[in-house]
Formats: structure tokens, C-alpha cells, sequence
């Protein structure tokens, strides 16, 4: 049943390790990143080692696997709304498969190449140069990978279900930019949630956003106790669950009113 799924996601690898240039481009791009946000924090710790608990090395480790998976979650949020503009999800829709698992597990695959020639590669420069925090412990660590993953299904679930307004507005661009807004500020890739307001930490602790990267960040430092755990990953859970049947629904009515241009 998963054979032409794994199929699309092996295509998709194998696609992009076509274009190797891209892929240097890729690594010095994570890399630029990591040592933008590196500078910006190392300026505004100066000569402190800590603040308000948080060390220098905390907040390193943060952005560093935050920006890891940021790259390895490549999305492409204009999948839908593309095939749309130019006709070809008339036939696609026709095809004996599932047009939302094609989605997903095309995006699995260009993922898996983001990890293998793009995070893996920038994470062991960054290891040598900035420096970052080990896990501290084994199960932690694979607790980590299983947060990372969830993390990622709400990241995607999010992308499905902005996707569908394309049976609306055609061309969504408004929207999921409004969407990478709210992740970037959110979901403590650029501004870790340590150095939120106090008021506001509680909000963001059940929102879809901080489940993106910065629970599994939070494992990876052992912040939480195996209780916590649970509970975070629980509402990646619940978000995952609750996004994916809002997207359904709205592609359930979005093809009711699809209206195909050119093809």
C-alpha cells in the first residue's frame, strides 16, 4: 500500500542530489544563519556568562538545532496551489492514489535529502566552530528524535491546511507568509521562548508553535522531567490531530468548488 508513496518520496531524493551546486548553497546558507544568530547573541551577552539562567551555550544549542530543522523541514507550501494554476490537479485527482499522501511523503523525501546533505553537514561545522551542548542523556536524545518528528507533523499538518485555502484565493502567498511569521517569532527558532514575557509563556506553551522546535530543544537540554515529556508531546499530538482534520475539511469543500485554469 505504501510502495507508490515511497516511490514519490525516493524520486523526490533523488531529484534534488541532481543539482549539487544547490546543495553547497544549502549548507552555506544554514551555516550563514547559525553565525548571524551567534553574533547577535554573543553581542548581547558581552561578557556575561548567563541570564536569568540561561547560558550563552543554551541559547547556542537553541539555534542551532532550531535552524538544523528548520532547513531539514523544507515545505513546499505552494504544492497545491501550483497544481491548481496550472490545471494539473484535474488529472492528478484522478490518479488511484491519495493526493494528500503524495504531499506528504514528497515532502518526506526532499526532508530526508535536507537532513542527509544539508543539516548533518552544517551541524558538524557548527559543532566546530560556535560549539553547541551534547543531549544529556541517550534516552533523552531519543526522546529528542520522537519530539522532532511530531514536530515536523505539526509544522506539515500547519502548511496542509494553508494549502487548501488555494480553492479560495488561488494564490496564497499572503497567507503563508502571515503563516512563517508566527513560527519564526513563535516557535523560538529566532527569539528562544526563555526570553519571553512571563505573561505570555503559558499561551505559547499549548499553541501548535513552540511544539515546532522548541520542545524538542527543550528535551534535547533535559529541561523537562519524563512527566513534561509526555504532556509536550501530547499537544504535538493533539495539534497534529486537530490541524489535519481542519485541513480535511477544507479540502472536502475546496474541491466541491474547484475550478481548474489552463492545463
Amino acid at each position: 500500500m505504501l510502495k507508490p508513496y515511497l516511490a514519490f518520496a525516493k524520486k523526490n531524493f533523488l531529484n534534488r542530489s541532481a543539482y549539487r551546486f544547490n546543495h553547497f548553497i544549502g549548507i552555506v546558507n544554514t551555516l550563514l544563519r547559525i553565525f548571524i544568530f551567534w553574533c547577535i547573541y554573543d553581542a548581547l551577552y558581552g561578557s556575561r556568562t548567563e541570564v536569568d539562567g540561561i547560558t550563552m551555550a543554551m541559547v547556542t544549542t537553541n539555534f542551532v538545532l532550531s535552524i538544523g530543522m528548520d532547513a531539514m523541514f523544507s515545505i513546499d507550501d505552494y504544492y497545491l496551489s501550483g497544481r491548481i494554476s496550472n490545471g494539473s490537479i484535474a488529472n492528478e485527482l484522478l490518479l488511484p492514489i491519495s493526493f494528500k499522501g503524495r504531499m506528504l511523503f514528497e515532502n518526506l523525501g526532499n526532508s530526508m535529502f535536507q537532513l542527509v546533505f544539508h543539516f548533518v553537514p552544517a551541524l558538524i561545522v557548527a559543532a566546530l566552530t560556535v560549539g553547541f551542548l551534547p543531549p544529556v542523556s541517550l534516552p533523552m536524545f531519543l526522546l529528542f528524535l520522537i519530539s522532532t518528528i511530531l514536530g515536523y507533523g505539526v509544522l506539515w499538518t500547519i502548511s496542509f491546511a494553508m494549502q487548501m485555502f488555494a480553492f479560495w484565493l488561488i494564490n496564497v502567498w499572503s497567507m503563508v507568509t502571515i503563516k512563517n511569521v508566527f513560527i519564526n517569532v513563535l516557535s523560538g527558532s529566532m527569539i528562544p521562548l526563555w526570553f519571553m514575557p512571563e505573561w505570555l509563556k503559558p499561551v505559547l506553551d499549548v499553541l501548535p508553535f513552540s511544539s515546532i522546535y522548541f520542545t524538542p530543544v527543550q528535551i534535547y537540554l533535559g529541561q523537562l522531567t519524563y512527566g513534561e515529556i509526555a504532556y509536550k508531546c501530547g499537544i504535538q499530538g493533539f495539534w497534529i490531530v486537530v490541524i489535519w482534520l481542519f485541513g480535511n475539511l477544507l479540502w472536502s469543500r475546496g474541491k466541491k468548488k474547484l475550478v481548474v485554469q489552463g492545463g
